[in-house]
C-alpha cells in the first residue's frame, strides 16, 4: 500500500509530464506551402485615355477639352462600347508656370492654363481594340495612359489553382515525411495566400497619331498559394 506522501509525489509527475508529452506532439509538425500557376490568354482590356489642352484662359482650356472630350466620346458610342463601360477618371485643371526675365532676374509667373479630362474604357473584344483607339485618336484624343489587361474567368481559375495548390502542398508533405523516416497526419492548419493575378499588364506610352494601332494582349499568369500543418507520426509497425 502507497502512503500518501509517494501517492502525491507520482501524481504530481504524471501532471508534469503531461505538458510535455503535448509539446513533443506539437513539435512534430511540418509546415509546407503548395503553389500552382496557369496562365491564361486574357480577353479583357482597361484602357486610360483622354484630351489635355491649354490656353491662355482657364476657362477657355476647359472648353477646348470639353469639346474634344464630347467627340471622343461620340466616337467611342459609334464604336458600340455600352456606357456603362466608359468611367470619367480624373478631371483637372492647373496653372502653366514659365520663367520669364525681368529687370534682369528671373521670375516665375502664370502663363496659362492646362486642362485635361481622362475616361477609362472597358473593352470585352480585344480584336476591335486597334481600331478603337485609331477612332479617338481622330477624334480629337492625345493623352494616353496606359492599357490594362485581365481575365474574365479569374475567379474560376482560382478556385481551380486554389485546389491545385493544396494537392502540391500534400504531396511536398509525404515526400518531406517519408524523407524524415515519418508519416503524415492530420491537417492541423490549412492557411489560404494571396492570389497573384499577373498585375495585369500595364503599358503607359503618349498617344501617337498612327493607323490601326497594333496591340498584343501576350499571356496573363495566375498564381495561388496555400500553408498547410501537419502532424508527424511515426512509422506504423508491419504487421
Amino acid at each position: 500500500m502507497l502512503h500518501p506522501k509517494p501517492m502525491a509525489l507520482l501524481l504530481a509527475g504524471l501532471v508534469a509530464l503531461a505538458p510535455l508529452s503535448a509539446q513533443a506532439e506539437k513539435s512534430r509538425r511540418l509546415s509546407v506551402t503548395g503553389e500552382a500557376s496557369k496562365e491564361v490568354v486574357p480577353d479583357t482590356a482597361v484602357i486610360s485615355l483622354g484630351v489635355r489642352a491649354q490656353s491662355d484662359e482657364a476657362g477657355e482650356a476647359m472648353e477646348l477639352v470639353s469639346v474634344s472630350m464630347n467627340e471622343v466620346m461620340a466616337s467611342l458610342q459609334d464604336s458600340g462600347i455600352a456606357g456603362d463601360d466608359i468611367q470619367t477618371q480624373q478631371i483637372s485643371m492647373h496653372p502653366v508656370w514659365s520663367e520669364i526675365r525681368r529687370d534682369g532676374a528671373y521670375e516665375q509667373t502664370i502663363t496659362g492654363f492646362e486642362a485635361s479630362n481622362i475616361v477609362m474604357v472597358t473593352l470585352d473584344d480585344l480584336g476591335t481594340m486597334g481600331g478603337v483607339l485609331d477612332d479617338v485618336l481622330r477624334a480629337g484624343a492625345n493623352e494616353f495612359r496606359g492599357i490594362s489587361f485581365s481575365y474574365s474567368e479569374q475567379d474560376a481559375a482560382e478556385d481551380d489553382l486554389r485546389s491545385a495548390a493544396v494537392e502540391d502542398a500534400i504531396d511536398k508533405a509525404r515526400q518531406l515525411a517519408a524523407a524524415a523516416g515519418m508519416e503524415l497526419g492530420l491537417v492541423r492548419q490549412i492557411q489560404d495566400g494571396a492570389a497573384d493575378g499577373g498585375g495585369g499588364r500595364m503599358m503607359a506610352t503618349e498617344m501617337a497619331r498612327s493607323s490601326d494601332m497594333p496591340i498584343a494582349p501576350g499571356a496573363i499568369t495566375l498564381r495561388h498559394s496555400v500553408s498547410m500543418i501537419f502532424d508527424l507520426k511515426k512509422p506504423s509497425k508491419p504487421k
